[in-house]
């Protein structure tokens, strides 16, 4: 096959959130570079509190961080140049080019009034200066790559968010990029929701729709050829390919709480309990839960069962409780507390069984909180069970650290304006521990294999389970095996010469016009 042309591309759009748009723009660049095609993934704005750091020290969506190693590449912020994370129901957190440059109310993002500036970047026409900002990202990429792979945002016939959008229709017009709209059969209404979704975008958005692809199906494709016959003969598109249901496919999650490895590995009948006692992990679902990916890992070790809780009784029979990172480390503080979640925390500690906590949950296991910055609440008590103070910083910290503990190397990342002053305990990566209390700011520290069954190795002696870490669980090796999962799927069950004409040469010529088109 030959390889595409420079600069080519396409968009993955999709007809509702979770069509599966992250997994098959991350199948598509597996299966690109498979072939010897040099490609990057590109999501131009993200909305998503699992965040990445890159290299350069840049904060972009972890959804892409996965699919620049679906792609074999290092992940920059030209993948990813706006990430908004949600600090509440209406109000984000602009991440522009890996950096914060401030709160912003959705009204105000979307160009209306209200909302806190987000930076000298954003001001005055703020959507267009945007644009020229995601368009010269991706044009960057283009210029480096054979083909860039763009993923969109929700639905791309949002007709409400048209104006100002610069993720779906508004990047893939600028870019003259063709579009192929995944749908998600198993919620029932594909073709419907094919067909909609197409006739409800201008004339000129419609031109670059080059057609469809099915995502989820279970059961006999033949079956499903008269729908799409009569799919083509309504809207003059193709189906580009029918992927059938699999578990444990999903990369890396923008929201939601679902944890990819997690679902694999629980569902793999070659992966029993090494020694005679499974270890229970509850991960306390604090509001606005971020980096929940995390506890991947724990997943990904046979005989650990990973469940997320938000009742005390359900830490009774626990033998970790991790309290994940967080948005709102003060409003997760207040949860916990009204939950009886920060008693129950109290009395394992006490009793001496283990409790991890990471990034924002770190935060709450320590003595005080003065956050002028994230919730402006001022001075606010810890749980008390490390000697830690937390002072919130306006910069926020983004870094990617090395070190040891438990006698083992380990590689994380930081994402924080809480400012921790470690006061006693036991060292522990740059946070501290005390007793069976574990603290630290480090994401994905739980991905490097040893310290990890060092970790639990620690977590059984402490909860008195006779369990055994695998010898052999590589976390890397299981991620890249779930990649090439992901390309196997376009390429046993797209048309892959199809897609590559796509993205070589762009929309078919002359598609036809689906009334009524954009009001």
């Amino acid at each position: 096959m030959s390889g595409a042309r420079r600069g080519g591309g396409l968009l993955v759009a999709g007809t509702t959130s979770d069509a599966g748009k992250s997994v098959v723009t991350a199948g598509i660049c597996r299966w690109l570079v498979r072939q010897g095609v040099k490609v990057a993934p590109f999501k131009a704005q993200n909305m998503s509190l699992n965040s990445f750091v890159t290299l350069e020290g840049a904060e972009i969506g972890r959804a892409q961080a996965m699919q620049a190693q679906a792609a074999r590449v290092e992940p920059t912020a030209l993948m990813n140049p706006v990430l908004l994370k949600p600090g509440s129901d209406r109000s984000s957190q602009v991440v522009l080019l890996g950096k914060p440059v401030g709160e912003m109310s959705a009204r105000g993002f979307f160009g209306g009034s209200g909302g806190s500036s987000p930076g000298k970047a954003l001001h005055g026409g703020r959507q267009e200066q945007l644009l020229g900002i995601v368009t010269d990202c991706l044009e960057q990429l283009r210029g480096t790559y054979d083909a860039v792979i763009c993923e969109g945002a929700g639905s791309p016939a949002e007709i409400n968010l048209r104006r100002t959008d610069i993720v779906n229709m508004g990047i893939a017009r600028a870019a003259r990029f063709p579009v192929v709209v995944v749908g998600d059969i198993d919620r029932g209404g594909v073709f419907a929701s094919f067909f909609g979704t197409t006739a409800l975008l201008s004339p000129e958005d419609q031109s670059l729709i080059a057609g469809y692809m099915v995502n989820k199906f279970r059961g006999d494709v033949s079956l499903l050829e008269p729908g799409m016959e009569m799919l083509r003969g309504l809207t003059g598109r193709s189906t580009y390919g029918v992927l059938p249901f699999k578990h444990g496919l999903g990369i890396d999650e923008e929201d939601g709480l679902r944890v990819s490895l997690r679902g694999a590995v629980r569902e793999s009948v070659v992966a029993p309990p090494v020694g005679e006692d499974v270890l229970r992990v509850a991960v306390c679902a604090v509001p606005l839960m971020s980096n929940f990916t995390d506890v991947d890992a724990l997943a990904a070790e046979p005989g650990v069962v990973v469940r997320f809780v938000d009742r005390a009784e359900e830490l009774a029979d626990a033998d970790l409780v991790v309290v994940p990172g967080t948005r709102g480390t003060v409003k997760a503080l207040e949860w916990l507390r009204e939950r009886g979640l920060a008693d129950a925390l109290a009395r394992r500690a006490a009793e001496g069984r283990p409790v991890l906590g990471i990034c924002g949950g770190f935060q709450v296991l320590g003595e005080y909180i003065e956050d002028e910055v994230e919730s402006k609440a001022g001075s606010v008590a810890g749980l008390g069970l490390l000697p830690v103070r937390v002072r919130f910083a306006v910069e926020k910290t983004l870094a990617r650290p090395s070190g040891s503990a438990l006698g083992e190397p380990v590689d994380g990342y930081e994402i924080h304006h809480g400012v921790a002053e470690v006061l006693g305990g036991e060292p522990f990566l740059d946070g501290c521990r005390v007793g069976s209390v574990w603290g630290t700011h480090w994401h994905g520290s739980l991905e490097s294999d040893g310290f990890r069954r060092a970790f639990l190795r620690e977590v059984a002696a402490a909860a008195g389970r006779r369990f055994v870490p695998a010898p052999d669980t590589s976390f890397s090796t299981l991620r890249e095996e779930q990649l090439d999962l992901l390309g196997d799927l376009i390429e046993e069950h797209a048309d892959t010469d199809a897609l590559l004409r796509l993205i070589e040469s762009g929309a078919p010529a002359e598609l036809p016009f689906l009334p009524p088109g954009a009001p």
